[in-house]
């Protein structure tokens, strides 16, 4: 990816890929698919989630899951506001065009751990666009779909109680083919 530049992905992208993570279970893999592509993803922390109205209702599994991993949550507010009327506790944060503190100052700072924004469209760019590139330029992970948001979720509480080292692909082929796992 390059500094500065917006990394959502198009369909064909999507469909791509960039790495492979394996394991004995389906979070696991993802957990570890995002450390290879250098999206680290956080044990504990705060949340940001930002999604378009579209998407507000799967948020709602998004937000509760990562709440039941003890992350406390941040949102945007139509997110927030959402999130209130169903039960959801979080804090509300201001857009860059809203004021100040705002997600960018926090995403500076080191108060954000996570970013799940998925895209509004051509009208809120702008404001999808320096999220993420500050996510970028600030090493944050980030996530554009709520479907990925909870195989994050899912892949980080496996990685919480599950050590399973990084090896090759080849390594790994030959674990399997070894008497000693069979």
């Amino acid at each position: 990816m390059f500094p500065e530049v917006d990394p959502l992905l198009g369909p064909e992208m999507r469909s791509t890929g960039e790495v492979l993570g394996m394991a004995d279970n389906f979070g696991l893999a993802f957990y570890k698919a995002q450390e290879a592509a250098n999206a680290h993803l956080p044990l504990e922390g705060r949340v940001l989630i930002t999604v378009a109205d579209k998407d507000k209702t799967a948020a709602l599994e998004v937000a509760g899951k990562f709440r039941e991993l003890g992350f406390a949550l941040v949102a945007t507010e139509g997110t927030h506001a959402f999130l209130r009327e169903h039960g959801i506790a979080s804090q509300s944060i201001l857009k860059l065009h809203e004021g100040r503190p705002n997600i960018v100052d926090a995403i500076k700072n080191g108060n954000i751990h996570l970013i799940i924004n998925t895209p509004i469209g051509k009208s809120g760019a702008h404001d999808d666009s320096y999220i993420r590139r500050t996510a970028i330029k600030y090493r944050v992970p980030y996530i554009t779909t709520t479907a990925a948001a909870v195989a994050a979720a899912t892949g980080i509480a496996a990685a919480r109680h599950t050590a399973s080292p990084v090896c090759a692909l080849q390594d790994y082929h030959a674990r399997i083919g070894s008497p000693d796992t069979l």
